[in-house]
């Protein structure tokens, strides 16, 4: 028998009693790695998409505040019909149903979409001082904080690796050194979840940008690492540094382009490096605490990434002798146990 969706019968009658809306159908849009649900409602004159935000696990006041400022920008973000803060309801403009990585694999669609996505991150890169300032900072406790993720619960809880200390020593250096070369980039608005699920293919003003409602302000690589080198589909490294050649000329060679092409890759490149770490703790942390199974299977392209940067930069060299050595060698056992499980 299945269980009646409480939430979703007050949702109904929020549409029907409080907005006017007769629905003739409502049906799961998507969902993520929050609480948050997404419904899409099937009305007379149009489809809207529905976010469900549980108050006490959720909170729609920050995308509604980042919603606000993305807006002015030229960002195509989706447009707030209405929106009920004490119970988590919001009334969203429909964006389609096909993102990014629906079609990047497409033959010649990369370029296009990825000429697009990158324009608008200039965009809001160039445009966004105002609205960044606005933000809090993506400061040293917040790099660290997510970086710390990865040993907790990926290395610890995951693999189950007990690490020696001079590998727990070395790993706290790395992360140190990881987070003074992030708060040494230019400081913009950064979405922080800029890839290929959160960008929507639209007919006008190409991406429709979604998830933005962890907004910050921090390192000008992030938001470009975040969708080049996506968690979820992988390029050549040669394909890579062109379009992050071409992000860069986009910026007008003013301060946020750095010096020249080597710095800027470099900052590409270690922002990956952190921004991958916390990654390997989060998708661990969906499945053991959450269980959400699915972004297991993106766990090895994530690592794959680690791996390649380290062996680029000499100061990443001990975190690679880790990542090449125990973490390869538990990871598919990692996994194969948590798909054994009931």
């Amino acid at each position: 028998m299945v269980e009646p969706d409480a939430r979703l019968a007050l949702l109904e009658d929020w549409l029907t009693r409080d907005l006017n809306l007769r629905a003739t159908r409502i049906e799961p849009a998507s969902s993520d790695a929050s609480f948050r649900r997404y419904f899409r409602a099937f009305c007379a004159d149009s489809t809207y998409v529905v976010m469900d935000a549980p108050p006490g696990r959720e909170d729609v006041r920050p995308y509604l505040r980042v919603s606000k400022l993305l807006g002015p920008l030229g960002i195509h973000v989706p447009h707030v019909y209405a929106a009920d803060v004490e119970r988590g309801w919001v009334l969203l403009e429909d964006l389609g149903t096909t993102p990014y990585l629906a079609r990047l694999g497409a033959p010649g669609a990369a370029d296009s979409l990825y000429a697009d996505a990158l324009e608008t991150l200039a965009r809001l890169q160039l445009r966004g001082a105002q609205a960044a300032g606005e933000l809090a900072p993506y400061d040293r406790a917040a790099l660290r904080r997510e970086m710390d993720l990865m040993p907790e619960w990926f290395l610890a809880r995951h693999l189950r690796l007990a690490l020696p200390q001079e590998t727990r020593a070395a790993l706290e250096a790395t992360f140190e050194w990881l987070i003074e070369q992030a708060l040494a980039q230019p400081q913009v608005f950064v979405h922080r979840d800029y890839h290929s699920r959160n960008l929507m293919v639209t007919h006008a003003a190409n991406p429709g940008v979604i998830d933005f409602q962890d907004a910050l302000r921090g390192p000008v690589g992030y938001d470009l690492v975040s969708l080049l080198k996506d968690c979820y589909i992988a390029w050549p490294r040669e394909r890579v540094c062109a379009w992050v050649s071409r992000h860069r000329a986009l910026l007008a060679g003013g301060a946020l382009a750095g010096r020249d092409e080597g710095e800027f890759l470099r900052w590409f490149d270690l922002m990956g490096v952190q921004r991958h770490l916390k990654v390997l703790g989060i998708f661990a942390r969906l499945w053991h605490r959450d269980g959400k199974a699915g972004y297991l299977r993106d766990l090895p392209l994530t690592l794959r990434y680690l791996q390649q940067t380290c062996r680029e930069y000499p100061q990443l060299a001990p975190l690679g002798a880790l990542l090449e050595g125990p973490v390869e060698a538990e990871l598919p056992r990692a996994n194969a146990r948590a798909g054994a499980e009931p």
